[in-house]
């Protein structure tokens, strides 16, 4: 017969003797007074010890070492890493009648695994000798299903990262295979090793000082990647001459990558291992090999793309064999729906390849303002200039200032003059270099417009107020940031501080400031005859601005007359012929100081159909000439 003896009763039974009691001995010593007099007090003793892995207070019968046991914990839990338990006494049961006093105490753990944690009761025999309550050791304790010489180990489930999606469901980053190339320093000792390191790190073009340092300090078991490749991408020799290095290893893979090198790089980001930095902000997040988004979107969305890995303990015998015992299944990441078209996005950087300067282009779809291209070219060194880029946009700012002389009575044929210079407070304005003598004179706005006449529109800054530029931009989408879950600059327009500020203003120098996104949703806007929000991220959406209301059908109609005038008479008369819709479109310059020397941004900004582009070139001669050829490539492409 057993008697069951609850852990209240305990608790109630050491208030007693320890109040009564004239011992001296600390709460934790079992060696005589209250924590040796039951078997409640000593069963709480040696679930302390277990919990923390110090044993140095539990009495223990039949030889057993404090100290050894210790070591016995130790060594089986090691493959647990920093993790600690928490240990509870569930129940303290006597065996009645018995020669020798004995119970049994059945102990609660829980070690943080998992969001539930890990649990599961273990028990352990009490015996009463000498009135002190003794424990007995057994491996067993730890975990019921060990035996000697069995530890435990915890392995990390990695979970599946979510890809990021493009228009149509089309993955733009999914997981696409790789070969990696390094030093296996299990092959070879740590003087070969090294050796060989300097071998691969100059077949696959890296730093060799800094690859052989890695090696050097590396563990004798493992990998250390000098390069990953591409499968279709490793150069031609590497894989054979990688047989002849002894250490050398190459390993097949998968990571997630999108369909090119550089398809929206800088703004996609990239996946690697978690940096030391990392690791340190967020240490709850993130340990040592982990891998997560390391920038761009990659690392904004991480925790929605990362998932939750998964953990899985195992038991393992001394035969190397292993047994699971406890698993929390790997939570795989979710996509990342964006609205980029595939096509699109590499007829934009096939556009901008040879490219020198910094570049970018940006395509709108005006019906809805989703993003369909959003490419940066090689000049930019990884930046990302075409969603948050910083320029002047120059005279594409002209369809701002027109929709601005619009609602100040201004109409496409009124009469505006157009003289080769004009100044403002001292300040001289001048057209553009080659600006023809032809088109110089008193002209219809429209024709301005097309020919991009400076002098013209700066002659009409009387007719607007401090603010009517600021409200035509905001009409346009420009000047009013939105958060939409990617960086985007939406541009800065603001009053200005003087004459020759407006001046400048009106052909967007001074102050103005713009990205290849924001002017392209400048026309997107024009050709939808809306207020245009740009949009990349499906799940973040973002209103029109309290206040702000687009252009009017019939501001919106005669913008969109005056830009088809580019095309057909002015400045972007190479794109008459490009097939489809009607092109509307608008060429600019911008001047900026570089060095004491005075260069040019050249950008050029269309629409056809349910098509907005901008393309932006750091140092160019002119709009239609620099910008322009780009553009007309990736309409062309797009038709």
């Amino acid at each position: 017969m057993r008697r069951a003896r609850p852990v209240l009763a305990a608790a109630a039974l050491l208030l007693v003797t320890g109040c009564t009691s004239d011992d001296s001995s600390g709460p934790g010593d079992v060696s005589g007074g209250e924590d040796g007099a039951s078997p409640e007090a000593a069963a709480q003793v040696y679930a302390d010890a277990l919990a923390s892995g110090d044993f140095a207070d539990v009495s223990f019968g039949d030889g057993d070492d404090p100290a050894a046991v210790g070591e016995e914990y130790a060594t089986t839990v090691k493959g647990l890493g920093e993790l600690e338990p928490t240990v509870s006494v569930a129940d303290v049961s006597e065996q009645a009648g018995a020669e020798t006093p004995t119970a049994t105490a059945t102990f609660d753990w829980t070690w943080p695994i998992g969001p539930d944690g890990w649990q599961y009761s273990s028990q352990a025999t009490l015996t009463e000798l000498d009135d002190e309550w003794q424990a007995t050791w057994d491996v067993a304790t730890i975990e019921p299903s060990l035996s000697p010489t069995v530890t435990l180990d915890l392995v990390s489930l990695g979970s599946r990262r979510g890809d990021i999606l493009g228009a149509g469901g089309l993955a733009l980053v999914t997981n696409r295979p790789v070969v990696r190339i390094g030093i296996d320093r299990s092959k070879v000792a740590a003087d070969k090793a090294v050796a060989d390191a300097r071998a691969v790190a100059r077949l696959v073009d890296i730093d060799v000082a800094t690859y052989a340092k890695r090696v050097k300090a590396s563990g004798p078991l493992a990998f250390v990647e000098a390069i990953v490749y591409r499968q279709d991408e490793v150069p031609r020799g590497v894989l054979h001459a990688m047989r002849g290095i002894k250490g050398g290893a190459v390993i097949a893979a998968e990571l997630p990558l999108a369909p090119t090198k550089g398809f929206a790089a800088a703004i996609l980001g990239s996946v690697g291992e978690v940096t030391a930095e990392m690791i340190s902000e967020h240490p709850d997040l993130y340990s040592i090999g982990d891998v997560a988004g390391l920038s761009g979107l990659q690392a904004r969305y991480d925790e929605q793309l990362r998932g939750t890995p998964g953990q899985e303990v195992n038991a393992v015998g001394s035969d190397g064999k292993t047994r699971e015992i406890f698993r929390v299944d790997a939570v795989d990441g979710q996509p990342l729906q964006l609205t980029l078209d595939t096509d699109l996005e590499i007829a934009a950087e096939q556009a901008l390849a040879g490219v020198g300067p910094a570049s970018a282009l940006v395509a709108i779809r005006p019906s809805t303002g989703e993003i369909l291209a959003a490419a940066n070219g090689p000049g930019n060194a990884g930046a990302n200039y075409a969603t948050y880029g910083q320029y002047a946009p120059g005279s594409t700012f002209k369809q701002v200032t027109s929709l601005a002389l619009l609602r100040a009575g201004v109409s496409p044929s009124t009469v505006v003059p157009c003289t080769s210079s004009v100044v403002v407070d001292g300040k001289r304005f001048e057209n553009y270099d080659d600006y023809p003598a032809s088109a110089l004179g008193n002209i219809p706005l429209r024709t301005a417009l097309a020919n991009s006449c400076n002098t013209a529109f700066i002659s009409q800054r009387g007719k607007l107020g401090q603010d009517s530029l600021v409200e035509a931009a905001a009409s346009l989408g420009m000047g009013v940031d939105h958060d939409l879950g990617f960086p985007a600059y939406f541009g800065n327009v603001v009053p200005p501080a003087g004459e020759t500020e407006k001046a400048a203003d009106m052909i967007g120098q001074g102050k103005v400031l713009a990205s290849p996104m924001v002017m392209a949703t400048v026309i997107a806007s024009i050709q939808a005859g809306k207020l245009v929000v740009p949009s990349l991220v499906t799940s973040v959406t973002s209103p029109a601005p309290e206040g702000v209301s687009g252009p009017g059908p019939a501001e919106a109609e005669a913008l969109r007359s005056m830009l088809r005038g580019v095309v057909t008479g002015g400045s972007g008369s190479f794109l008459l012929d490009v097939p489809g819709p009607p092109v509307i479109a608008k060429t600019g310059t911008a001047e900026f100081d570089q060095g004491g020397s005075i260069n040019t941004h050249a950008w050029m900004v269309a629409a056809q159909g349910d098509l907005a582009v901008a393309v932006f070139v750091d140092v160019g001669t002119s709009g239609s000439g620099t910008a322009g050829p780009i553009l007309e490539e990736f309409l062309r492409a797009a038709s």
